[in-house]
Formats: C-alpha cells, sequence, structure tokens
C-alpha cells in the first residue's frame, strides 16, 4: 500500500480496470486496452470512475490529483496520472488546526445597510482577519484576509469602471471556485455593477445545451462584460457571438492590469445587490431581483436561528453560483466573520471522504449539502478511509436544495455515529431563490423529524393523514422546520383559499428576503406574486407548525384523476441494477386521446444486451404499479447523460419531457460538432440582428420622412390660422394619419370619460418628446396645453403652441407661486380646457416622477375635475437622449374625472395624490419616488 507508484506498472493499471468493468458489466466481453476510452468503450461513467479513482489511490498508495476525474479518459492517462502523483499525500497528516488570526473579537455589522457595507465594516475592524482558505487536493494553497478581498475588489472595479460600465449594469461571472471570485463579484459591487454568477462548462457532451441555457441568462440580464478565466475564456467567447448586449470577455488580470482607481459608486440598501438565476428544474432560468436588503435580511434572520457567529467554522465545497454556496456558506461566513475554508465541487465529487475530512482537521461546524451529497458519501467512503476521523466539531450540517429522502437521514447518522455526528446535527431545510436562499429551518439541537401517512388519502384526498403502526405502505416526508423570523409560510388550494393543517396545497410565501421579481420578465412576475404573498411552485403541507414539502406544481401528474408524484418512483427505480442512480425522469405527456396524461419514465443505462433490457424494463413496470398504482405508459431506456439536469444536480423534468416528445432524447453530438453548430448559430444570430438593424433603420429614416412632409403643412395651417380648436383638429388628424403611415398602432381607451363639452383640467405623466403629439392624435377636443416658459425661445415650438392656445409658465412657477395657478384657474373657469404634463419633465430611466402641484392648485380654485390621462409605450417608441424611434405600440387610457374636495392646500394634495395614484396604476412602470 505504501509502495513508490512508479512501481504500479501498466498491466496492474489495466488489472484494476478490468476487474471493476467485469463487476458493472457482467458477462459481457470486454477487453480493455490501455487505450479503451473508459466511458465510451467501457461504459465507467462519472461515478464509476470515482470508484476506479479509489482503487488505483489504494492499490499505488498515493493521492491523485483532483483533475484526473475530469481529464484522464484512457487507461494510459490514468498510469501516467499515477507516475506524476506524489505518494507522500497518501499519508496527509490529520491534526491541522485552524490558525489563529490576530486582532480582536470579531462581531457582525449589525447596522450595515448593504454588503459593501459589511466588507468594509470588516476590513475596517479585522483586515488580516482571514475570511476564506483555499484548498485544492488536501492542500491549503491561498488565503484571503478581509483587507485583501477589499483591495482586490477595488482593483477589479477600476478595470470594470474603465471599460465603460455604467451604474446598475450587469456584471457576468464565469470562474471557477477561486479567490478571484470573491473579488470579482465585490468588483462588480464596488463599480456600481450588479453581479451575475454563471456556472463555466463542465460535461463536454452537453456543451451545447449549457451554452444555450448560459446566453439565455445573458440576454435576460445585458451584461455588457463578462468576467472569466483563461480556461473557459474559448466557450466565453462563443457566449459573445450569441449575446448582442455583450461587449467584452476579460480575465481578472487583464481587469486589473490598469493604473487607474476606483471610485466607489454609492449603493442602497435597496440597490439590486445579486441576480441569481434560477436552477430552471422546471423550465427557463429566471433571473431573481434581490436588493442588499434582501440579502441582509435573510442572512440575519438564517445566522439567529442557527445561532451563527465568528467562532463558528464554515466548510463548503458548493458551487459559487448556486445560491446554498454562494449566499449561505460564503455571504454568510462573511457577514458573522467566520472563516470559510473552502474546497471546489470536484474536489468533493472526486474523492467525497474529502469533505468528512476537511470537517475534521479544520474542526469545522457548520457544513451543507444537498441530498445527493451525503449519498454520494455512503457510496463511495470506505470504511477504512475513516479511521481516526472525529466529528464532534460538526454541530450544523443543512441537508436542502433537492428533496431531502428519509433513507439517507436515518443510514447517514447511523453511519457515522461512531465518529462522533450526532443525530441532530442533520438538518433538513428548505428554501428557493425567490427567497434569496433560506426560508424554514429547525433549531440547532432538535433533529430531522419523519413523518408517516397513510398513502390512499394522500393520492386521492391530498390529505397528510398519520398512518397507523401497522400500516406497510406509508409515505414518509421529512420535516423542514418553521419559517425564519419574520418571514411567514402558508399553504392554499387551487383558489387560493388557506388550508388547515395536514392539507396538501400550493407553498406561499412572504418576508424581508422575498424578491421583488424576475428580471424584465412581467409575465413570470405577475405569476410568482398573489397579492401580498409570493407562489414557491412547491406542493406541501403543515403539522405542528412544521413545513414538509411533497413537491413541485409542475412535476404533479395527473392520471385518471388522481395527483401522481415522480419521486418516490423515481429513487426506487435508481435503486434497481444496471440503472445510473439519479439519473431517472418521471413525468407526464400530454395524450390528446384520452384528455389525460401519459406516464413515461426515462431511465439511463448501459445495459444494452436485449435480454438485460427487457428484465430491466419489467422491474421497472412492477416498481410504477406498486408505487403509484397505476401503470406505465412508456419506459424509455436511454444511455448516460440522456435526463437534463440543472447546475445543482437536480432533474430538469419539463426540459427532458421537451426532449422526449421531439424525439431527440438520448442523441449526443461530438463536442466538435457541437462547438460547429454553437459557432453557427452564433453566425445566424449576428446575421440576423445585422438584418433587424437595418431593417429598424430604414423604418427610422421612413418615419422621420412621413414626419417631416406631414408636419411642415400642419405647422403652416395652426400657426397661421391661430385658432386654437380649429388648429387642434388640424393637428389632431395629422398625427393620428402620421401613426397609420409608419406603423403604429395607438389604442385609445376610456374616451367615454373626458367631458365634451364641461370644463376640466387634463393631467398626463411624461415619458417621451412624442407625448405632446400622441395627446393631440387622441383627446377628441381641444386643450391648451400649460408649456414651460423656455419654449417661447424657440420659434418653431413656440409659434405652433401659440397657435394651439398654449399658456406658457414659469417652469417652478405653477408649483410655487399661487398667483400662476390663479390666473390659470381664472382661464379654466372661462371655459378654457388645460393640459398639463404634471411631472414638469421626463428623463431616460423609467418611472412616474413627482407631480408638480400646479395643476391641481388650479383646479381646486376654479372647481374643476381633473382627468387622469396615462400615456404608455412612448418611452420605448422614442426613448430620452436618442432621436432614433422603434416600432411599438402605443396606448392612452383616460379615467373618469376626479372632482376636488374643496379649494384649500390640503384639497390640491389631496387630488394630487388621487390623480398620481391613478396614472401609476395604469402606466406600467415603478414609482420612482419610491
Amino acid at each position: 500500500m505504501n509502495r513508490p507508484s512508479a512501481a504500479m506498472g501498466a498491466a496492474e493499471v489495466l488489472q484494476i480496470v478490468r476487474m471493476l468493468v467485469a463487476e458493472l458489466r457482467p458477462g459481457q466481453r470486454l477487453t480493455p486496452d490501455l487505450d479503451s476510452h473508459l466511458e465510451r468503450d467501457l461504459g465507467l461513467d462519472s461515478l464509476a470512475r470515482v470508484e476506479l479513482l479509489t482503487r488505483l489511490e489504494h492499490a499505488a498508495g498515493v493521492r491523485l490529483p483532483t483533475g484526473t476525474l475530469a481529464t484522464a479518459e484512457t487507461p494510459r492517462q490514468l498510469l501516467a496520472a499515477l507516475r506524476a502523483a506524489h505518494p507522500e499525500l497518501a499519508g496527509l497528516r490529520t491534526d491541522i488546526v485552524l490558525p489563529e488570526t490576530p486582532g480582536e473579537a470579531i462581531e457582525a455589522p449589525a447596522q450595515a445597510a448593504t454588503l459593501v457595507e459589511v466588507l468594509e465594516w470588516h476590513a475596517a475592524h479585522s483586515p488580516q482577519h482571514v475570511h476564506i482558505r483555499l484548498l485544492h487536493d488536501d492542500v491549503e494553497i491561498a488565503t484571503l484576509t478581509h483587507d485583501d478581498l477589499l483591495q482586490g475588489a477595488r482593483r477589479i472595479a477600476a478595470g470594470l469602471q474603465q471599460g465603460g460600465l455604467a451604474p446598475g449594469e450587469a456584471v457576468a461571472i464565469m470562474l471557477p471556485t477561486s479567490l478571484e471570485f470573491f473579488t470579482s463579484f465585490f468588483g462588480a459591487m464596488l463599480a456600481g455593477g450588479v453581479p451575475v454568477p454563471m456556472y463555466p462548462p463542465t460535461r463536454p457532451s452537453q456543451l451545447e445545451d449549457h451554452l444555450r441555457r448560459q446566453a439565455g441568462i445573458l440576454d435576460s440580464c445585458r451584461a455588457p462584460v463578462l468576467i472569466s478565466d483563461a480556461d473557459v475564456r474559448t466557450v466565453a467567447r462563443l457566449l459573445a457571438t450569441q449575446s448582442p448586449s455583450l461587449k467584452r470577455v476579460a480575465t481578472v488580470q487583464e481587469l486589473t492590469d490598469t493604473a487607474a482607481s476606483s471610485t466607489s459608486a454609492a449603493v442602497r440598501t435597496t440597490d439590486l445587490a445579486l441576480l441569481q438565476y434560477t436552477s430552471g428544474s422546471t423550465g427557463n432560468p429566471k433571473g431573481v431581483m434581490l436588493s442588499h436588503a434582501n440579502l441582509l435580511a435573510n442572512i440575519r434572520a438564517w445566522s439567529h436561528t442557527i445561532g451563527m457567529s465568528a467562532d463558528d467554522v464554515t466548510v463548503s465545497w458548493l458551487p459559487l453560483y448556486h445560491d446554498m454556496g454562494l449566499i449561505a456558506a460564503w455571504l454568510g461566513s462573511l457577514y458573522n466573520g467566520c472563516p470559510l475554508v473552502l474546497m471546489s465541487p470536484l474536489d468533493f465529487l472526486s474523492r467525497p471522504a474529502r469533505w468528512l475530512w476537511t470537517i475534521h482537521r479544520y474542526r469545522g461546524s457548520l457544513s451543507a449539502g444537498p441530498n445527493f451529497a451525503y449519498e454520494l458519501v455512503l457510496k463511495h467512503v470506505e470504511d477504512a478511509e475513516l479511521a481516526g476521523l472525529d466529528l464532534s466539531c460538526w454541530r450544523f450540517a443543512v441537508n436542502g436544495a433537492e428533496p431531502v429522502s428519509p433513507d439517507t437521514i436515518e443510514r447517514f447518522s447511523e453511519r457515522f455515529a461512531p465518529y462522533g455526528l450526532r443525530r441532530e446535527t442533520l438538518t433538513p431545510s428548505y428554501g428557493l431563490a425567490e427567497n434569496a436562499v433560506g426560508l424554514t429551518v429547525h433549531l440547532p439541537g432538535r433533529g430531522a423529524r419523519i413523518d408517516r401517512i397513510a398513502r390512499e388519502p394522500f393520492f386521492r384526498d391530498r390529505k397528510a393523514l398519520a398512518a397507523t403502526a401497522s400500516d406497510t405502505t406509508t409515505l414518509r416526508f421529512v420535516g423542514c422546520g418553521q419559517p425564519l423570523p419574520g418571514h411567514e409560510l402558508r399553504v392554499v388550494d387551487p383558489a387560493g383559499t388557506e388550508l388547515p393543517e395536514r392539507h396538501v396545497g400550493r407553498l406561499e410565501f412572504r418576508g424581508p428576503s422575498a424578491t421583488s421579481g424576475y428580471l424584465r420578465n412581467p409575465e413570470e412576475t405577475r405569476k410568482l406574486w398573489h397579492g401580498t404573498w409570493l407562489d414557491t411552485g412547491d406542493l406541501g403541507y403543515l403539522a405542528d407548525g412544521e413545513l414538509f414539502v411533497t413537491g413541485r406544481v409542475k412535476d404533479m401528474i395527473i392520471r385518471g384523476g388522481r395527483n401522481l408524484y415522480p419521486y418516490e418512483l423515481e429513487e426506487a427505480i435508481g435503486t434497481l441494477p444496471g440503472v445510473r442512480r439519479g439519473c431517472v425522469a418521471v413525468f407526464g405527456a400530454a395524450d390528446p386521446t384520452t384528455a389525460s396524461e401519459r406516464l413515461v419514465a426515462v431511465v439511463e443505462t448501459r445495459a444494452k444486451q436485449d435480454d438485460e433490457r427487457g428484465t430491466l424494463q419489467h422491474a421497472v413496470e412492477g416498481l410504477a404499479i406498486e408505487l403509484l398504482g397505476v401503470p406505465l405508459d412508456e419506459v424509455v431506456l436511454a444511455p448516460p447523460h440522456s435526463v437534463l439536469k440543472t447546475s445543482s444536480g437536480k432533474i430538469r423534468r419539463v426540459a427532458t419531457r421537451d426532449l422526449y416528445l421531439s424525439g431527440v432524447l438520448g442523441r449526443q453530438r461530438s463536442v466538435r460538432m457541437q462547438l460547429l453548430r454553437l459557432a453557427a448559430s452564433g453566425l445566424t444570430e449576428r446575421a440576423s440582428r445585422t438584418l433587424s438593424r437595418g431593417a429598424a433603420l430604414l423604418w427610422a429614416g421612413w418615419a422621420w420622412m412621413a414626419l417631416v412632409l406631414l408636419a411642415v403643412p400642419v405647422w403652416l395651417a395652426v400657426a397661421a390660422l391661430r385658432r386654437p380648436a380649429v388648429g387642434w383638429r388640424i393637428g389632431s388628424h395629422g398625427a393620428r394619419l402620421l401613426a397609420r403611415l409608419v406603423g403604429i398602432r395607438l389604442d385609445i381607451r376610456g374616451r367615454e370619460n373626458l367631458p365634451l363639452d364641461a370644463p376640466c383640467i387634463v393631467v398626463a405623466n411624461h415619458a417621451s418628446y412624442l407625448d405632446g403629439l400622441i395627446a393631440v392624435a387622441a383627446l377628441p377636443r381641444a386643450f391648451a396645453f400649460v408649456a414651460k416658459r423656455e419654449l417661447q425661445d424657440n420659434a418653431i415650438a413656440y409659434r405652433f403652441l401659440q397657435g394651439l392656445g398654449a399658456e406658457f409658465v414659469e417652469r417652478f412657477a405653477v408649483q410655487d407661486s399661487v398667483d400662476a395657478a390663479h390666473r390659470l384657474a381664472t382661464r379654466a373657469r372661462a371655459g378654457t380646457a388645460l393640459f398639463y404634463f404634471a411631472e414638469g419633465t421626463f428623463v431616460g430611466q423609467p418611472g412616474l416622477r413627482e407631480f408638480r402641484l400646479g395643476a391641481f392648485l388650479a383646479a381646486c380654485e376654479a372647481r374643476l375635475p381633473v382627468v387622469p390621462v396615462t400615456i404608455r409605450g412612448t418611452r420605448t417608441v422614442l426613448p430620452d437622449e436618442t432621436w432614433r424611434p422603434r416600432r411599438g405600440p402605443i396606448t392612452v387610457s383616460i379615467a373618469p374625472p376626479i372632482p376636488p374636495q374643496g379649494t384649500d392646500w390640503s384639497a390640491a394634495l389631496a387630488l394630487r395624490d388621487a390623480t398620481r395614484a391613478e396614472i401609476l396604476a395604469q402606466c406600467g412602470e415603478p414609482d420612482a419616488t419610491t
């Protein structure tokens, strides 16, 4: 076991490979040689390769580099890795103690309003405290102090600002687990940007699917810059061909190679701190908008519940682009000032025992993982690897991010009890990106609660009734604790009515961690919000106030009037011989002939012999009848990597179903073919964008030509006649004709609300130079615009507005001078209908600005009603700071008149607020005053 690796020759390596292949493929005559491809020729998937590397290490007495799992594809390459390995690492010390760092006791910055303030607090109070310890191959390769993090972030911020990053723009970060990720994240914040973590490509066989999903993220967030490293730069540049917004792909080195200094952007607690793209297990990824307030609320509530402090040590291998690794492990550790001991996901996957030994060596007290991680440890860690292991320091082992298996909880606590692990350490939790990360968890020291419920009432009546002791068909669900402090959770039926305990329904939540919605996705945002509650998309029930999750709404299958859930069947199929565990998808596919759903199971297997596949198919069908009480309509025995997964390992059932329905399930293309397809797709996208830009420019040119051709005669007629009523009709006909000529659809709603003869005052929002033209086109009677005095200096605008009977006032006189309001009120009482843009001006940023009081003082003085008019769409058709129009619909909504309730200042204020509230509800833009 301790001989040098050079003593192991090709024959011994091949013998170990052959023994493993024979175990996995009994009866098949496979004769591996040094150049056999481990996956393609020998059928060794990633988990089988983990087992192979473990056997080779045991035989040679060495530790192979972590990258061997990803790079070695043949026995010859494995032999080369063995000869390059370091035998001394095989006997790695197990008595490492986390070094002390100088400085006073560390406190959490309770008054910090942003994550930037959190970092600056720690950098000022404990600059030399080691915040992150980065491991690779069981060796600590780098550290990062609080001051290192701040200074590195400032250098990257300078590079981003020098590259032209504007405040509020997204910064995509596609980096592996490295110290550069953390400085890039805060560098984006310090530059005024919004970090968007993205995961680098992993499996070559799914490169095309990966890049298309990442291109979708870039299209959504419109990031102008992507930070990557040299290893994935080629892939990142391919993404640039798919995303029109991406202008620059840069490495950290390139960003920091500048002499410029950064100017810290002003960051508010309500500003976006993170765009977290959902994993997409049930659909396309959506950009969850999380503010600094959201993140800090979640971190503080979570820390308070589990008692997290600077005395803790967090150990994590979780990906940094996923909420559990990013927010719970890293940002939670940063806030509380506790050290984070970090290794890459590949370190863990290649040798799961590393996770346990890292906890042992650094006396880790907090560590988390999804259910599959605990299963991987149970399956691939041998007792011989555990000699001397002490897990008594581990006080909080979170199991979340995917369905928690009761079997996993029981077996893991049993297996590691002899090594100091207490059962109450295992802590199931529930969370979702829309609530930052965590939503429910139970208090430390209580232990997991497993609920045994009767099967038939659950499927028939959607009730979670406790099963009797003699019932052998029970279902088991794991309790995930109570909501975090300040957060609420409820269970509702399809009509939105709250259900009592032990009734299964949709889970809804609310609280300070809740997102405001999905970026540039109003349709999905509307689906998310139900009044003041947010829909999780999950099903579950409450028992004694504790949450038990039963499944996803979109994964539920309706068959013969019964609601079926795929998880139990998937897990059972995964235990069958020949099935790749965790690579089974059960879903419903619409069947138009029965108006129900076909029940389909996609099962990954390497079995090729007809009799072996037939036996497996019968076993799968038998499990379906046993567990669900209904037969499967189809069993698809598919090759490896057919079942799609998210970056966090969740089954993408909807995406897998779409592949099944399209008939391409299981087809794999070579990496070269995928890259060629992506390159071709990128060229097609660029050509399409070029044609679209050309068409848009031609249309813009035609729009201006039509405007000039119509504007000249209309202006001459209005300016020469100087009869407002006639001029309004001429202008109205001209404006409507222009809209028809250029193809802009003008939708006018609520004409019946506008008094045609009685005096009134119209108040509208202001978003574009087009608003005046649209008002003339939309309103069927003449109005006198109340315009700013500066327009008198513009001869063309002044003569036209004068012909329409406009009233010119000092820009701020309407707000500040009662005399101006009195003069306008006198004119209104005399029969002149006035038209105000109450915001006074407009800017490019969407949002309804504060209303000035002039219109409302005049309305109260004259005792005339105010008619709110909402103009929607002009900001899109002709945005501020550009003279290039774009196609788009425009809507004008005329609301019922609002009469004043008095003549004093308070009445004017009330009239202003009521008018603004009506326009805000219709304009489709946020409130710019909040």
